[in-house]
């Protein structure tokens, strides 16, 4: 159940400022490890501010998406979401400058596999990464590696609450105790729309599955020109409580506004910050290796495995490509 699950207690927050002070901060550690490696100065260029930052995640957590999209076999919804919410989970408390987001979104999809049983082989897995066999091989060997930081980071709470069971469920809900709408299948392509763009915003951070997944219902039924303000008085009777009422129309409103200004980088603003990037994981900065190595996990809160960056490595053009 939500209400009592590690979800709601540690990873849903009061609103937007919480998450930015959360990236900030993880922006503001990593700058503080560097400058005391001695590699960089404190306003250094090459290191990458929490805009830029949140500017990377999501064009990588957008390639997630993509490359679920076209996983062979099929990927179900629930595994797509559970990734999703993965990777937004680990960069909150985590730099792209010191792990890359191109391991780490391809971990979180095959640790979501696991977790929500769906059972491809970790040969299956990497053979829909456009590679050959030994850079395939060399991808997998990356993938389970940081398998156990990406566990260690989420803090071992890996179930995940994805609004596609409660969006059934209203739906049947709807059908049983609500002949005002004749048949509410008509509902699901707009609301299905909505799920798929609200997931990449920071919604799943913010509000319980059921609430993004009635709003997908009720949004729906907006456009649709469906006025259904009396399920939500009636059949779900928050008629007499207005302060629960209330409360869930701010969050509809504000789920509303979170997709309304979701943007995606522009691709020459990618391109530009990929170079610094690839800069800060370059052999020259180096900007992890004076983080202790050992097996299993690591004192203070990292895992010393650094990303294999070099010329022989996979590179984001070894991603399946669904554009």
């Amino acid at each position: 159940m939500y209400h009592s699950s590690t979800q709601r207690r540690h990873w849903t927050f009061s609103g937007e400022e919480e998450l930015a002070r959360c990236r900030a901060e993880a922006n503001r550690k990593f700058r503080s490890k560097a400058v005391a490696s001695g590699k960089v100065q404190q306003n250094d260029p090459v290191l990458l501010e929490p805009h830029e930052e949140l500017a990377i995640c999501k064009y990588y957590e957008k390639r997630l998406v993509d490359f679920c999209a076209v996983f062979k076999p099929a990927m179900p919804r629930s595994v797509v979401g559970t990734a999703c919410m993965y990777f937004k989970r680990f960069y909150l408390n985590n730099s792209v400058m010191e792990y890359h987001p191109r391991i780490i979104m391809l971990t979180c999809a095959f640790l979501a596999c696991k977790v929500d049983e769906f059972n491809v082989s970790s040969a299956q897995f990497v053979g829909n990464l456009r590679e050959s066999t030994a850079g395939q091989e060399k991808a997998l060997e990356q993938i389970l590696e940081y398998e156990l930081l990406l566990i260690q980071q989420l803090n071992f709470h890996l179930i995940i609450h994805n609004p596609y069971r409660p969006f059934e469920g209203f739906l049947i809900d709807l059908k049983t105790r609500y002949p005002v709408l004749e048949n509410p299948e008509v509902l699901r392509k707009t609301a299905d729309d909505f799920l798929n763009r609200v997931a990449l915003t920071d919604a799943y951070l913010l509000f319980s599955p059921s609430q993004i997944a009635l709003t997908a219902i009720l949004s729906s039924g907006s456009r649709a020109g469906i006025n259904m303000e009396s399920y939500l008085s009636e059949s779900l009777m928050l008629k007499e409580d207005r302060i629960s009422l209330a409360k869930l129309l701010d969050s509809m409103k504000c789920m509303k506004n979170l997709i309304k200004k979701y943007e995606l980088p522009r691709t020459e603003e990618v391109a530009a910050l990929k170079q610094k990037l690839e800069k800060c994981h370059s052999t020259e900065l180096s900007l992890s290796a004076s983080l202790k190595k050992r097996k299993g996990y690591e004192d203070d809160e990292y895992v010393g495995k650094k990303c294999k960056m070099d010329e022989e490595d996979w590179t984001d053009d070894d991603l399946v490509d669904s554009l």
